[in-house]
């Protein structure tokens, strides 16, 4: 009994440490896809989610997108090894995400 208790404990403070990192990446080409942005942070390490944010009356990209990495040590080495690297013409501009500032819809 006490070792089952001990279990679930475990469990539940692996999930908490568990915590995905949300990357920005900037300066996309207007032709990436979401499959595409994944393939590049795949290299680093598993890709839980890759969007490139797009206009929502237009539906084109805007140019930017967010990948999300469960593991800091991976994302962290995409970030180091992909910000200022050229992607499909452009030079990548990639850092930790941030909460939104100001104007919040």
């Amino acid at each position: 009994m006490m070792l089952s208790i001990l279990d679930k404990l475990s469990d539940k403070f692996k999930l908490r440490r568990s915590v995905i990192l949300n990357i920005y990446c900037a300066n996309l080409a207007y032709t990436c896809t979401d499959e595409q942005l994944k393939d590049v942070f795949s290299e680093y390490g598993e890709v839980t989610s890759a969007k490139i944010i797009t206009d929502r009356e237009t539906r084109r990209s805007r140019g930017f997108g967010f990948v999300e990495m469960p593991s800091a040590e991976d994302a962290n080495k995409a970030i180091e090894a992909l910000n200022g690297e050229e992607f499909q013409g452009r030079k990548l501009v990639v850092n930790e995400s941030r909460p939104r500032e100001g104007n919040n819809r």
